[in-house]
């Protein structure tokens, strides 16, 4: 962001983790707890970036796989004689699907749980830097009165 901007900006969606990527703001008065808060939810986002642009690889990896090995058995090609991509209906689609999610489920189930502990220290973060603020403030406003 530019110096001016007291915002985080968000991105365009990554092309591989469909997730928007996030430019934080750095104040120039950022205290420790302030900048403990804005690191660990760029690691966050770093992090969770990294997951989901490797499980959508992979998913769509394996689903041209799927497809492919499906449309080769019953004797089709991946294109049709007018050029158009030749497509599974939706019951042998799921099939895919149900797989994919079995097969990758602990996967899921260990980022789940990374995710909400990542998510609540930096909403508990998000309390101790909200009460850091209102006493600044309270204690500016204590001092521009007092004089």
């Amino acid at each position: 962001p530019p110096p001016h901007s007291r915002s985080d900006w968000i991105g365009p969606p990554d092309r591989r983790s469909n997730l928007r990527p996030i430019v934080f703001h750095v104040p120039p008065d950022e205290s420790r707890l302030e900048r403990r808060l804005r690191e660990l939810r760029q690691e966050t986002q770093a992090w969770n970036q990294l997951f989901w642009a490797q499980q959508n690889v992979s998913f769509q990896q394996e689903k041209e796989e799927f497809v492919y090995s499906r449309l080769k058995a019953k004797g089709l090609k991946m294109k049709d004689e007018t050029g158009q991509k030749t497509t599974l209906n939706a019951e042998e689609m799921a099939d895919f699907y149900k797989d994919f999610l079995s097969k990758n489920f602990r996967k899921h189930m260990h980022y789940n749980r990374d995710w909400y502990k990542r998510n609540f220290t930096i909403t508990f973060l998000m309390g101790q830097v909200a009460l850091e603020r209102a006493l600044r403030w309270l204690r500016w406003k204590k001092k521009g009165t007092g004089n």
